[in-house]
């Protein structure tokens, strides 16, 4: 006769061997990857890199004025303009970095060009070299905080005028203020905008 279940019965398997070690396990690495490495991380920059590990802060007269790797919106004649945000609700919006997503080819790319052009031109009639295309076309980001040399130049006309400079003492700033291509190749120069307008406020001439 056959053995059956019922006069087999099979035993409980007893799963304490298996969820021991499994929750030992999981208390460990969470020590580790949760706290433990964070914690190495966060202590390495600090002292490493200081300044790039709180956010690349650019401070006057002791408080926060913005990032060196956010862009901000300024539209004041004796300031230099930035390159165009796409970002919403509001330009340079850290949380919603992003382009506009629009092809060479699309309407609304066109006519905001054109507005952007036009507000230069307006800024500065007596300018009519060629618009740099940063000063009206937005990043892929939209929250690039730089603007290429030729875009500074293109600027520094209107900028020295509005503030009783020479066009060399804004173009000495301008230089100052150049950051060269990444390590030595890669890109090219370019301008801070916001440490740049600091500097010409610096000055105390408008």
């Amino acid at each position: 006769m056959n053995p059956t279940l019922e006069n087999n019965p099979v035993e409980p398997h007893d799963m304490s061997p298996l969820w021991r070690p499994a929750l030992v396990l999981f208390v460990v690495l969470s020590l580790l990857t949760g706290l433990l490495y964070p914690l190495l991380v966060t202590g390495v920059a600090q002292t490493v890199f200081p300044h790039q590990s709180n956010g690349s802060l650019i401070a006057r007269d002791g408080q926060a004025v913005g990032s060196e790797l956010i862009g901000q919106t300024f539209s004041r004649s004796d300031h230099f303009w930035s390159r165009p945000s796409a970002t919403g609700p509001m330009a340079y919006n850290g949380g919603a970095s992003g382009g506009s997503n629009l092809g060479p080819s699309h309407p609304a790319l066109a006519e905001a060009v054109k507005a952007r052009i036009a507000a230069l031109r307006a800024t500065d009639p007596g300018n009519r070299a060629p618009v740099p295309v940063d000063l009206v076309t937005a990043s892929a980001s939209g929250l690039d905080p730089h603007i290429s040399l030729a875009a500074a130049r293109y600027q520094m006309g209107r900028v020295a005028r509005a503030r009783g400079l020479s066009v060399d003492q804004v173009d000495q700033l301008v230089a100052q203020h150049t950051e060269g291509a990444w390590l030595g190749f890669m890109g090219e120069a370019r301008v801070n905008v916001l440490a740049l307008n600091l500097a010409l406020d610096s000055l105390g001439k408008r």
